[in-house]
C-alpha cells in the first residue's frame, strides 16, 4: 500500500524540480555564486563540519548537500526523485564540488549504500512524507558511526495541523496509519506554477519522532523549538525580521511553534 503513496509523491516531486530551481525561494543565482542554502538553525547546531562525513537524507536537488560540502564535509545526498538527483549532480559538476548523490527511497537505502557517517542530517519537510518513523529511525542509526551525530530541523508538527488559508485546524496531530491526501497545484516555492499533483503525507508527533530514535539507541543532546520559519513557504507568512517568517500573530496574538530540531548521538 505504501508503494502507491511513494509513487504518487515521487511523480509530484519530479515535477517540482525545474520550477524550484527557477524560484525565488531557492535563490539559484546567488547559490551558484557561492551563497549557502543552509539556515542559521542548522549552521549553529552543527558548527564546524570540516573533515567529517555527512549523509543528507531527502536532499531534493542538493543545495544543502553542496553547502555542507562547501563547509568542508564529505557530503552524500539521497533522494527518491530521479530528476532531483540528476539536477543535483549537474549543479555539483558545474560548481566543481565533490558531493555525491544517490537516487533511492530512504527505506531502500541499504540496498545501494553500505557505509557509516559522522553526521546524518535531514531538514524541513522530510518526515511528513514518511509513513513509518520506526523504520526511518533504524535507517538513521544504521548509517551513523559510533559517536556520530544525527540532526534534524523540521517544521513543527503543531504547524501541520492548520489550514494556512483559513486558520482552521484540519489535520490531526497524531497520524499513524493512513495518510492525509491533497490534490495540489504549484508548490510551497512556486505558487504561480500550474503543475498539478497528488500528495500523501503523515503528521508525526514530537514523541513519535523522539521515541523512535531513542529506541534505536540514540541519546538526546538537544531538543529546540523555534517561533519562526527560515523559509517563506506557507501561505500568509509575515517576515518578522530578515530571514524569519511567522504565521498567526495577527490573527491570534500569540506565537506559534514553527520549527522543531533534534540533535542526537549514537553511543
Amino acid at each position: 500500500m505504501n508503494q502507491k503513496y511513494f509513487e504518487a509523491n515521487k511523480k509530484t516531486w519530479d515535477s517540482r524540480v525545474e520550477p524550484h530551481t527557477k524560484s525565488e525561494m531557492y535563490k539559484m543565482e546567488a547559490f551558484m555564486a557561492g551563497a549557502t542554502s543552509l539556515t542559521e538553525i542548522e549552521k549553529d547546531a552543527l558548527g564546524d563540519v570540516s573533515g567529517k562525513s555527512l549523509l543528507h537524507l531527502q536532499c531534493h536537488f542538493g543545495q544543502d548537500t553542496i553547502s555542507w560540502a562547501r563547509k568542508g564535509a564529505s557530503a552524500t545526498g539521497i533522494d527518491f526523485s530521479g530528476k532531483a538527483i540528476a539536477k543535483a549532480k549537474e549543479l555539483n559538476k558545474k560548481l566543481g564540488m565533490d558531493a555525491r548523490f544517490i537516487e533511492s527511497n530512504i527505506y531502500d537505502l541499504p540496498d545501494v549504500l553500505d557505509e557509516k557517517f559522522d553526521i546524518v542530517f535531514t531538514s524541513y519537510g522530510t518526515t511528513v512524507w514518511l509513513p513509518d518513523l520506526e523504520k526511518w529511525a533504524a535507517i538513521v542509526s544504521r548509517y551513523l558511526k559510533k559517536g556520530g551525530l544525527f540532526y534534524i530541523a523540521e517544521f513543527h508538527p503543531t504547524l501541520y495541523m492548520f489550514n494556512f488559508e483559513n486558520h482552521q485546524v484540519e489535520y490531526s496531530y497524531f497520524n499513524k496509519g493512513e495518510p492525509f491526501k491533497e490534490e495540489v497545484e504549484g508548490s510551497y516555492a512556486t505558487s504561480d506554477s500550474k503543475a498539478k499533483g497528488t500528495e500523501y503525507f503523515w503528521n508525526h508527533s514530537i514523541s513519535e519522532k523522539v521515541n523512535a530514535l531513542l529506541n534505536e539507541g540514540l541519546t538526546l543532546l538537544e531538543l529546540n523549538e523555534y517561533d519562526f520559519s527560515p523559509y517563506n513557504c506557507f501561505p500568509n507568512l509575515v517576515e518578522r525580521e530578515p530571514g524569519r517568517y511567522v504565521w498567526g500573530a495577527d490573527k491570534f496574538g500569540v506565537k506559534m511553534p514553527m520549527v522543531l530540531s533534534l540533535k542526537m548521538r549514537k553511543e
